[in-house]
């Protein structure tokens, strides 16, 4: 799998991953201010038509990009199942048995059905045995219990979970410090 790079704003908060062809447009707009890491690339570009020197850029594991417009921080990131399966160690948080991402479902501990939303406070990772045999009723109805609490990860924490399949040491290292306390990763 191709790395990613790491780009924040100008504050240092991170933003989102970025294919390195993205990065090497920030490089060639100038909107790169600093930079963090190892080497993630090395890109060749052409030969200089005055000086007939051929363009190369080394691009960093992290970057972090100014501007006019300030790269917005996120305060809550998206809802997916790939993140939510990963926030949850892939466990179903019901019967506490580790499955693949494709026998995980997302259930809602406060049904929708009876006015809960759709958001991470809300929704959990659930085999599909577990997530039908829950259905819509409530927790104090049945005979089941929740292994964790579901929280909304930090947005360095939705990162590091969105590309934990490919993510440097140096990057871990650079969004660690950010992660929340009493997460399940720690």
């Amino acid at each position: 799998m191709e790395e990613r790079i790491l780009r924040l704003n100008i504050a240092g908060q991170p933003i989102e991953w970025l294919h390195w062809q993205d990065a090497v447009c920030l490089y060639a707009r100038d909107l790169v201010a600093w930079s963090l890491g190892g080497p993630v690339r090395k890109v060749i570009g052409g030969y200089a038509r005055c000086s007939g020197v051929r363009s190369q850029i080394t691009l960093p594991a992290i970057i972090a990009c100014g501007g006019r417009r300030i790269a917005r921080y996120r305060q809550i990131p998206p809802l997916t199942n790939r993140a939510l399966f990963a926030r949850d160690n892939y466990l179903c948080l019901y019967c506490g048995n580790s499955f693949v991402s494709n026998l995980l479902s997302r259930d809602h501990v406060h049904p929708v059905s009876r006015g809960g939303r759709d958001v991470w406070q809300n929704v959990v990772s659930a085999c599909k045995r577990c997530n039908q045999r829950k259905s819509n009723h409530l927790l104090q109805d049945i005979d089941m219990e929740l292994l964790a609490l579901p929280f909304c990860p930090n947005n360095a924490e939705y990162l590091a979970l969105i590309n934990s399949d490919r993510i440097r040491g140096d990057q871990m290292e650079f969004l660690r410090p950010q992660f929340s306390e009493n997460r399940i990763w720690h």
